[in-house]
């Protein structure tokens, strides 16, 4: 069962027939190659003009499995599965001179080399199903990859990270190839697809480090569902992500930077705010004014989570945290709780995103409730180098085991 699908898409002729030099193709390369590298490159050849002929079906889905099925020939084929070709790269080389003359810059030696790892990594790549829909076709040659394109794939059957996606480009399968971690990269998977990431909301969540930010807090099992189910938000706790990075602002670090510049520039950048924010987040009103007695307050930010049914108040503190900050959007949540807040809705949370803050403050000024109604994250204006973003982690790991 493991090669009939592509039996049945390489089946061109006789067995005699596909092992045949073609002179013609090889030019001056010929003299480099073996007859059996001439028929490697004879076979991605047809897998990419197999490919071109589906474009109008499905480009991105049937990109990815034709580059899956590359690097599955370079692989099977030609390094019987091992994961370092004995031949070196002299082959993929050729193979790339010759793949960019008819097929562009894409098919470079680099690429082929993702190609051949994105086969590799995702060696259960194609469904069953697919092949089996694949071979039911087999009385319209012309069509062999078009019954595998979107309209064709079965969008409610056990979908799993590492199958294919159709709602995945070659883009986001060559960003994922870059996190070495399974888990981690399953994520991914699960979220770029339930929340919609183009390839670089993709990259820039991978870069931010958000599995390691929202597995911070979780335990073994919690840390598990993140790999099989990506993010569940079922209670507050999982809604905040430590730290925020809004790198996405420009903005410099600076002891001259006021919240009102802060607000406009969050808001001036309100999806990829959003996005940082993650799911469930609507926006609903800045500087929100709260009257008392005659006093007038305001909230820097209100959304509205649309999972957990509730309001969130954020405010915004570009200097180092203080008791009097939290006393104030501690106001703030219970006015919305008595004045704002509709049946239905859940407690209202509070959100402080602060440059700085005292750990020990925080803690004992908010105590060891488990059902907390405010919190505090630091906001971080660059995103750090991926070694120092793991020591803040671990850095906040300490200290909620402190907690």
């Amino acid at each position: 069962m493991k090669n009939a699908f592509l039996e049945y898409i390489f089946e061109t002729g006789s067995g005699a027939d596909r092992n045949k030099t073609n002179s013609q193709v090889w030019d001056g390369d010929q003299l480099n190659m073996t007859a059996k590298h001439a028929n490697l490159y004879q076979r991605i050849r047809q897998i990419l003009e197999l490919a071109r002929s589906n474009v109008a079906r499905s480009v991105n889905t049937t990109q990815v499995i034709a580059n899956w099925l590359v690097g599955r020939e370079i692989v099977e084929e030609e390094q019987q599965g091992a994961k370092r070709a004995a031949y070196g790269g002299a082959i993929l080389n050729i193979l790339a001179r010759r793949l960019q003359k008819e097929y562009g810059e894409g098919y470079s030696a680099r690429n082929l080399r993702f190609m051949r790892k994105f086969y590799i990594e995702y060696v259960e790549f194609l469904p069953e199903s697919m092949i089996w829909n694949a071979l039911r076709t087999k009385s319209e040659p012309q069509h062999r990859l078009s019954v595998i394109g979107k309209r064709n794939v079965p969008r409610t059957i056990s979908w799993k990270p590492g199958k294919i996606s159709v709602d995945l480009s070659w883009t986001h399968y060559r960003t994922l190839l870059r996190v070495e971690s399974l888990q981690a990269r399953a994520f991914y998977e699960i979220e770029a697809i339930q929340n919609n990431w183009g390839a670089r909301e993709l990259e820039r969540q991978i870069n931010s480090l958000l599995y390691e930010r929202l597995a911070l807090s979780k335990d073994k099992r919690g840390v598990m569902k993140l790999a099989t189910k990506g993010q569940i938000i079922q209670k507050p706790a999982d809604v905040f992500k430590e730290p925020v990075m809004i790198e996405f602002l420009g903005l410099p670090e600076s002891h001259k930077l006021v919240e009102s510049d802060l607000e406009q520039a969050l808001l001036g950048n309100l999806q990829n705010f959003l996005l940082e924010l993650g799911k469930g987040f609507a926006f609903v009103a800045r500087q929100e004014r709260l009257t008392l007695d005659g006093d007038h307050f305001y909230v820097d930010l209100v959304f509205y989570h649309t999972i957990l049914k509730c309001y969130i108040l954020i405010d915004l503190k570009t200097g180092k945290l203080t008791h009097a900050d939290l006393g104030q959007l501690q106001l703030y949540v219970n006015y919305f709780d008595m004045e704002r807040r509709s049946q239905g809705d859940a407690p209202t949370l509070g959100l402080i995103l602060c440059a700085d803050k005292n750990d020990a403050m925080v803690k004992y000024l908010l105590g060891d409730k488990k059902e907390k109604n405010i919190f505090t994250r630091h906001y971080q204006l660059n995103l750090p180098t991926v070694a120092e973003l793991k020591a803040e982690l671990r850095r906040e790991l300490k200290q909620l085991k402190t907690d």
